[in-house]
């Protein structure tokens, strides 16, 4: 077994982000970490941060800064991660990636204690950098210019120090005296614990670092912020403890400190830490935004004179979600949120408003912030499945995603989601839409033409779009195109000829000769080629007065399809090639050169009958700057063929194809988002265009109804979209960005979510929800007293079940550990809504369900949940569980559904893992393994296993064989003997793995995922499995003795992965309607990936070659080696890394031609290869 690892979502949790200036010095750029990749956004005009680049390192970032040379006008990027190397990386605006610029080595690989990365400071005056670990080491590297103004690095000076744990680190602002770092740390080696602060100079003269000062602070002090120095600030720093914040500098003990305000009605015992803070910077001013573990925003000023400081002021400033870092953006503020969507907000008027210190606060709407835009965050995904419940005849995947009432059920298509701006009614079912402008002057598009099958209907565009009578086109004949031509006019092409319409009325007609009509027309802007019924072409192009003037003709003998003029290229006033397709499958490209018009150049044989062709003019891959010709031809049987023209000969090379649909293919070229697209409209719509970041070729379908042909639209209302027509509809749609495979839907859940099902008769889905330090009020407002006194009766006590977000943050109360809240929810996908929730009661909390047919009871479905009463998460304990029996039943309508609880039954611990097997239920209590029967005031216990090591977290089934997963030691395999009524497990895994998903892919095979991100594959050997099914009795089973305290058997490795985040499910399924099954993955960090696997020899050698070929040519970023990290725990087997492999296309030509070569083709077979593999895919 051979798999290739394909990445479908990038994972959208942030664990930190910078601000900068790393394209040009006016950029407002943001540089997030994704954990495994580093991405760079730029904020637009509209508060949108639109993503630039992102770019996998295969490695951990554990720290990244920003840091720029004194006198420099643009940022670089220092990054510290596993590698155990400092590096320094610079965006390349030209070619669009980070280019490396230093990389020096201080240690070993991987996260460890001793080795430096963890922690990162610059000197704000750009001289060094320091980089610590969390314990011991400390190192500082002088950064400088040489001759030639490039950036350079020293050899490192130790500020090691044993037996010590560093908490946290900043660079002070010493203005030009030398650096001076801020380190807040712990010796562990006194016999009485105390945190210091202390100060490391680094001697520019002498070269070495000395350790300047020490200061005894706060024992629960865990931040440290840099104070601005340099006459905008005294200076020093501000270190954040448990429910306060002090300042400090060089010989400073001054007791300058304020208190942290808390909420209203809060613990007064209670303590609260700064997790995230940013310095917002004005003229003459600057403040700090301090964030607690609530989510509050502080404002912390300083009060100073000179070098001195003087108070500390705190005021409460809003209350968002909790974030892992705060970015200010000038007149911005970027929240990176620790879970859920991330948020960009703007300063309001307010923010500049000054408030008294008051040592309590309540938490109230925003008001000093306003959200203008937000990233979506699939993080964390809890559990993900993949299904078509929508009858989509396109499988939808479910995940569910959040934390808290952050929670969501998430549902991912395949596919860009366009925004519909208007629609409205035709007379008729339309077959074709055009735009155009009265003339090249025009900003906007003036008129809307759309095509009946015996009329024309033409829509003027202004503040309302209505229809006009004195366009000078031709309404009562069919439109068989309609474009601008030259600089003041455009044609209609209808079949009895042409109507050149100019401005000031001056209309030009061109009848067709004898009883010919014309089927189809193509232009360019000066160019325009007609087919004319019986097979003539003729050729026309515009003079330098503007008139159209018939230049050529040609009979070709055969009835004509379809036909395609080549795009304008830049720089060129007429274009040189014409593609016509025909009857005999074919598509023969004419030159429409004056020294050979209309001669056939070169032609293709199609596998089937053309329905329509165009030549666009698009980048082909990452290094294609200038863009190239490509001949798209749609074919009736609704597979497209895309072929590379030569722009001088014609000639066509690179030919690939895709099934579109099951609906004859039609092309219309167009503009989407400033850049050169195509649509294809088949059974779906899709819309091709080159990925804005790294202009490779996308081709993705469009989340609507199918459409029948569309244009671009510009107008002073929407200046970017399309006009589309489907039946007797006309829509005005919009693409909000273009980046991403998949558009979601969410429906907001009340708890974390934990586990779901597909009910298997209603296909609803089942979810359980449930909440630590939580109680079931808790998303319940703070209720008002005084009205409560009066007797008034706020609608929040009635509508108790729905609160908004924001007030659920706002009233956000932790009633304590070991305090649970849970509910059950019954949710329709089609519908995405809630259809009925159960409270769980008695802290229980849900922690385990699935459905269950018994063979007493019929085909009757139940419904299982296991439940936990008082549990205790450290050390793990409970007063006891339960298993609740439900059916779901209807209303007379049939359109309400409910749960209806039949019984419920106890057990002694957690039962953490239910399956149905073989017309009973099988339950992982604990460490035990039961099954149960049906009762009528209970389940009836018939059988037990309790030779499980640990805890149960997973079961599945196929035939008498049972495979279940432990929380910390791997999968065990089991067989149930149905004569003795006995349970024997007879397999199990040599490695002991903290299993988080499994999945069964055959009788012998299994796959899972472990917390620590890998993912395998283990097989039963077959001498073992035959074995096992011909012991009838299960003695041989009872006499085998154990091997490596387990089972006589072990599973045996026949893949394994390492994916670098927490795997939290698995499964199998196809990613498309007919498509191959694939392993389809979601992380913790909110990526979902899939194991897809190769069908041939040939397929495993080349993606082998090319692996191994891109481990030497194109290293990983920050200097971790490949091989090493994808075998971070167990060496790496037989799965080939696809995000690697993918790079390959965004390489310099030099290397693509190195790396081609060592697998004996060319570049672009390889990335036509590449391009396959996606396309089996999905």
């Amino acid at each position: 077994m051979h798999l290739i690892n394909l990445n479908l979502q990038k994972s959208t949790s942030i664990y930190d982000a910078i601000y900068g200036n790393f394209s040009s010095s006016k950029a407002v750029e943001v540089i997030v970490s994704h954990g495994k990749s580093l991405e760079l956004m730029r904020l637009g005009t509209d508060g949108v941060l639109a993503p630039i680049l992102s770019t996998e390192i295969f490695g951990n970032i554990r720290s990244i800064l920003p840091f720029r040379l004194t006198g420099a006008h643009k940022d670089y990027v220092i990054v510290g991660s596993d590698s155990g190397r400092i590096v320094i990386l610079e965006y390349n605006p030209a070619k669009n990636r980070f280019d490396k610029i230093h990389q020096e080595t201080f240690g070993k690989s991987g996260c460890r204690r001793i080795i430096p990365g963890q922690f990162l400071a610059a000197d704000p005056k750009g001289r060094a950098v320091m980089i610590g670990s969390m314990e011991k080491q400390k190192l500082v590297y002088i950064l400088n210019r040489d001759s030639a103004a490039k950036l350079t690095i020293s050899s490192p000076l130790e500020a090691h120090k044993a037996h010590t744990i560093l908490f946290s680190m900043v660079g002070m602002d010493v203005e030009f005296d030398n650096p001076v770092f801020a380190c807040l740390e712990v010796n562990y080696e006194e016999e009485e614990l105390q945190k210091y602060l202390t100060f490391y100079e680094l001697d520019l003269g002498l070269n070495h670092v000395v350790r300047k000062d020490s200061i005894a602070v706060d024992n629960n002090s865990n931040r440290l912020v840099a104070v601005p120095g340099s006459g905008e600030g005294p200076g020093g720093v501000l270190v954040c403890a448990e429910n306060k914040i002090y300042y400090r500098n060089q010989g400073n003990n001054g007791d300058i400190q304020c208190d942290i305000p808390k909420r209203e009605g809060s613990d007064p015992l209670e303590k609260i830490l700064i997790v995230s803070c940013t310095i917002v910077k004005k003229k003459g001013s600057f403040h700090f935004l301090m964030q607690n573990e609530y989510g509050d925003l502080f404002k912390v000023e300083l009060d100073w004179a000179g070098k001195v400081a003087k108070s500390i002021s705190i005021s409460y400033y809003d209350t968002i979600p909790l974030s892992n870092a705060l970015v200010h953006l000038k007149s911005c503020l970027f929240a990176a949120a620790e879970y859920g969507n991330h948020f960009v907000y703007q300063y309001t008027e307010e923010s500049e408003e000054k408030y008294p210190f008051s040592p309590t606060f309540a938490p109230s709407p925003l008001s000093h912030l306003s959200i203008i835009s937000s990233l979506d965050s699939l993080s964390p995904i809890m559990e993900m499945k993949v299904e078509d419940l929508a009858r989509e005849n396109s499988p939808q995947i479910y995940a569910l995603s959040g934390r808290g009432f952050h929670s969501s059920l998430r549902v991912l298509r395949y596919g860009l989601l366009p925004n519909e701006v208007a629609e409205s009614q035709l007379p008729g079912n339309a077959a074709a839409v055009w735009t155009v402008k009265t003339s090249a002057k025009e900003e906007f598009d003036s008129y809307i033409v759309v095509a009946f099958l015996n009329a024309t209907l033409v829509l003027k565009i202004g503040q309302e779009v209505g229809e006009v009578e004195d366009s000078g086109m031709l309404t009562t004949s069919p439109s068989i195109h309609v474009a601008n031509l030259g600089s003041d006019g455009f044609i209609q092409v209808h079949p009895n000829g042409i109507r050149h319409i100019r401005t000031e009325n001056r209309i030009n007609e061109w009848k067709t000769p004898g009883k010919k009509t014309i089927v189809h027309a193509t232009s360019n802007g000066n160019q325009v080629v007609i087919a004319l019924s019986g097979g003539n072409l003729f050729y026309f192009e515009v003079d330098a007065l503007g008139n159209l003037n018939e230049r050529h003709q040609k009979f070709i003998g055969r009835e004509i399809l379809c036909l395609s003029i080549a795009p304008l290229l830049p720089g060129s006033r007429l274009s040189k090639f014409v593609a016509v397709g025909d009857y005999d499958n074919k598509i023969t490209v004419l030159s429409l050169v004056d020294s050979e018009p209309l001669s056939s150049l070169v032609f293709q044989t199609l596998p089937g009958r053309p329905e329509s062709v165009v030549i666009a003019h698009m980048s082909g891959h990452s290094n294609d700057v200038n863009g190239t010709l490509f001949l798209n031809v749609g074919l009736q049987n609704g597979v497209l063929m895309r072929s590379a023209m030569d722009t001088q000969t014609g000639d066509l090379t690179d030919t690939r194809s895709r099934f579109l649909g099951a609906r004859a293919v039609k092309l219309v070229r167009m503009r989407v988002k400033d850049t050169n697209a195509m649509m294809a409209f088949s059974s779906r719509t899709w819309l091709a265009y080159n990925d804005a970041s790294t202009l490779r070729y996308q081709m993705i379908p469009l989340s609507t109804n199918a459409l029948e042909h569309a244009a671009t639209f510009t107008s002073s209302v929407c200046s970017d979209a399309i006009v589309a027509v489907t039946g007797n509809r006309l829509k005005v749609l919009s693409f909000e960005r273009l980046d991403g495979f998949f558009n979601q839907t969410s429906l907001p859940l009340k708890y974390t979510p934990r586990h779901f099902i597909v009910h298997p008769q209603s296909n609803d889905l089942v979810i359980i929800e449930s909440d630590h330090n939580a109680t079931n009020e808790s998303w319940i407002p703070p209720k008002d007293e005084s009205k409560m006194e009066e007797g008034e009766n706020s609608e929040d006590e009635e509508e108790n079940n729905q609160v908004s977000q924001e007030e659920a943050l706002l009233a956000n109360r932790k009633p304590g550990k070991g305090r649970w809240a849970s509910c059950i929810r019954l949710v329709s996908p089609v519908r995405n809504a809630t259809l009925d929730v159960v409270e769980l009661e008695n802290n229980e909390s849900a922690i385990s369900l699935c459905t269950c047919v018994f063979k007493d009871r019929g085909n009757e479905v139940f419904l299982a949940v296991g439940t936990v009463k008082d549990a205790q998460l450290k050390p793990r304990s409970c007063s006891g569980g339960f298993i609740h029996l439900y059916k779901i039943v209807t209303d007379e309508s049939g359109r309400k559904s409910k749960f209806q609880l039949v019984h419920k039954t106890p057990v002694e611990s957690f039962p953490s893992a239910l399956c149905p097997f073989n017309g009973r239920l099988l339950v992982g209590v604990g460490t035990f393994l039961r099954i149960y029967d049906m009762g009528k005031k209970k389940l009836l216990k018939k059988c037990e296993y309790k030779g499980l090591p640990n805890l149960v977290n997973s079961i599945s089934t196929q035939g008498n064989r049972i495979y279940v997963s432990d929380i910390q030691e791997s999968v065990h395999m089991v067989k149930y003997k149905k004569a003795e009524n006995q349970l024997f497990v007879f397999a199990d895994h040599s490695n002991p793995r903290c299993i988080t998903s499994m999945a069964v892919l055959d009788y012998d095979t299994v796959a899972a995922s472990d917390k620590f991100g890998n993912i395998m594959i283990s097989r039963l050997p077959a001498q073992v499995s035959d074995d096992v099914e011909e012991d009838p009795t299960g003695s041989k089973l009872k006499m085998e003795q154990g091997y490596l305290n387990g089972a006589a058997h072990k599973l045996e490795d026949v893949a394994m992965f390492h994916v670098g985040e927490t795997v939290n499910s698995i499964v199998r399924a196809p990613l498309s309607s007919g498509g191959a099954e694939a392993l389809v993955y979601s992380t913790l960090a909110g990526s979902i990936g899939v194991l897809f696997p190769l069908n041939s020899r040939e397929e495993i050698d080349f993606f082998s070659t090319l692996e191994m070929s891109m481990r030497q040519e194109n290293p990983p970023l920050c200097g971790r080696d490949h091989l090493s990290y994808r075998s971070y725990y167990f060496p790496v087997k037989d799965v080939i890394d696809g995000e690697l492999c993918e790079q390959y296309t965004g390489l310099e030509n030099e290397k693509q031609n190195t790396i081609a070569a060592n697998v004996d083709r060319n570049p672009l077979e390889v990335m036509k290869k590449l391009e396959d593999i996606r396309n089996r895919l999905m």
